[in-house]
Order: structure tokens, then C-alpha cells, then sequence
């Protein structure tokens, strides 16, 4: 049945049905940001075709997963940004991508058509746009926001700068930029020596429309994309799934997709914790589904 359904409408129910059970996605007075990434189903591959690719948007708020595509491989998941999108009301909202999405055509029909902001890390795919950003005078420009954060033996540590980019000659050759931002990240692992990065980016919010707080918050949660991912791997064993027939391992993927949502939405911290007591007392989902067992009157 999962082989020959449609993955297109299935995709389209299950993501309405976690859109609406939770509508503001945030507190009101914030703005909803999602992620827009990809993932590849690595079970799906046989020796006559290659592992399925999927492509979804997911809220930073709670991972969920709004929409799904599937392409042909990582290289096409360009073409399918705008389709993906599409039926989504975007109007205010701030995607986030990484450099992959990083088109000019794809990213001027969502600030103009959509009316959504963005945040565009920018890296040698954009050699024009990229050279620009490294050349600002960053060294001039204080430290705008730090944090630091520790786990799993390591220790991470950010700082963000952020320039007008109306303010520079020439601006930068990207569209609706408003703020270029630089994002420095020094990491150490426990035994090992330390290493730094730094990762330059644009956003068609101006100054003040965020915080340099609120955008190094919003790259830092463009993460959540591939927590999501390493839960459906790691509890649902998405990885291990040798389902390859048909729309199969999409619908697969968007059924993990909706347990972990509905899931989140209840607040549970501890994913594999909840799923292993609803595996012991499965009447405990039917209530989530908005399935009742009520007699007859």
C-alpha cells in the first residue's frame, strides 16, 4: 500500500495535519524561522538505482516537518526549493538554508513573491557575493554576540558581527540583501586541538527588524534540520530501513516524520524515552491521531 500511494498528497496531508495542530509555531511575538535541508535515505539504495533523496522545510520551534519532496539527487535539490515552497504561507516568515540554496532566481521569488526573509550562508558557490563579504571591513566592527555551549566532550564557542550593507560601496551582489553577517566558531574536542571557522552569510532583515542575539540564534537552529534527521535514525532506525519500492521510502519518512511531530507538540523532550511507552501501551497513540473509542449514544 505504502508503495503505491500517492507521496505528493500524503505528503501535503501530514504536513497540514502537524501545521495545524500547531498554528503560531511561536509565541506571538515571535517571528516562525524554518529550515530548508535535505537527506538522503541510505537503506533506499539497490544496485540498480541510488538511495532516495528528500527534501523538507521544518520549523526551528519544534521540528516539524511542514512539506516534502523527493529529488533525484543532492545536486537537485535547487530545482525543487521553489515547488517545495510553494504552497506554503511564507509571509513574514525567515527561511534559512545553506550555501547549496544559495541561488539568486530562488532567493529573489521568496522575498519578492513569498514576502518571507531570509538567511543565506554564502559560500564559494557565490565566488562575487563571497569575495565581497570578505572583504568588509570586519576588522573595524566589535563583537556584536557571543555564546558558548558545552556537550558531548567538546566545547563550542560563537561570536557575530553584522554590517549595514547599504553602507558599503557597491553593496553586495546578492538580492534584497540588507545586513551581512559573520559568524566565528572555535571548537575543541576533548584530546584534540582546537579549530576555528569562520562562515560568512546575508539576511533581508535591516538592523532594526533583529538582533545580531536573534539572527546568531536563527543559523544556530538551522540545526534542528539534522537533529530531526539523526532522530529518525538513531530512535526509528530510518538508516537500517531496506524499504526501497515505489513511494515506499518517502512515505516511510513522512509517517517517522509525524510521529516525532506530534510528539514534539506535546511538549516530550525525550523522543525514544515516549516512544518506547507508547510500544508497551499502543492505545496511548489514538488519543494523539484524534482517535476515540467512544460508544454510540
Amino acid at each position: 500500500m505504502l508503495a503505491a500511494v500517492d507521496g505528493d498528497a500524503l505528503d501535503r496531508a501530514v504536513g497540514a495535519n502537524l501545521a495545524g495542530q500547531d498554528p503560531a509555531g511561536t509565541a506571538p511575538q515571535q517571528r516562525q524561522v524554518i529550515a530548508v535541508d535535505g537527506t538522503s535515505l541510505r537503506g533506499s539504495a539497490r544496485l540498480s538505482a541510488g538511495r532516495r533523496h528528500l527534501l523538507s522545510p521544518v520549523t526551528h520551534h519544534r521540528a516539524l516537518t511542514l512539506a516534502q519532496a523527493e529529488v533525484g539527487a543532492k545536486t537537485n535539490e535547487t530545482a525543487h526549493f521553489r515547488p517545495l515552497l510553494e504552497p506554503l504561507d511564507l509571509d513574514g516568515t525567515l527561511v534559512t538554508f545553506d550555501a547549496l540554496h544559495s541561488v539568486q532566481a530562488n532567493v529573489t521569488w521568496l522575498a519578492a513573491t513569498k514576502k518571507a526573509h531570509y538567511i543565506s550562508v554564502i559560500k564559494a558557490n557565490q565566488p562575487t557575493a563571497y569575495r565581497q563579504l570578505a572583504a568588509l571591513p570586519w576588522a573595524d566592527i566589535a563583537v556584536q554576540h557571543t555564546t558558548t555551549s558545552t556537550g558531548h566532550g567538546r566545547r563550542e564557542s560563537r561570536s557575530i558581527k553584522t554590517c549595514g550593507i547599504a553602507d558599503q560601496l557597491g553593496g553586495i551582489a546578492f538580492p534584497h540583501a540588507c545586513l551581512a553577517i559573520r559568524v566565528h566558531r572555535r571548537r575543541r574536542q576533548t584530546g584534540r586541538r582546537e579549530s576555528r571557522e569562520t562562515v560568512y552569510a546575508v539576511t533581508s532583515l535591516d538592523a532594526h527588524q533583529t538582533t545580531p542575539a536573534d539572527l546568531a540564534t536563527a543559523i544556530r537552529g538551522h540545526g534542528t534540520v539534522e537533529a530531526l534527521h539523526h532522530v529518525r535514525d538513531v530512535t526509528f532506525a530510518e538508516d537500517a530501513s531496506t524499504v526501497h519500492t515505489g513511494t515506499a521510502p518517502r512515505a516511510m519518512a513522512f509517517l517517522r516524520n509525524l510521529a516525532i511531530g506530534l510528539l514534539k507538540i506535546l511538549g516530550a523532550d525525550n523522543i525514544a524515552k515516549t516512544t518506547r511507552a507508547i510500544r508497551d501501551r499502543p492505545e496511548r497513540v489514538l488519543p494523539l491521531l484524534g482517535i476515540t473509542n467512544k460508544p454510540d449514544p
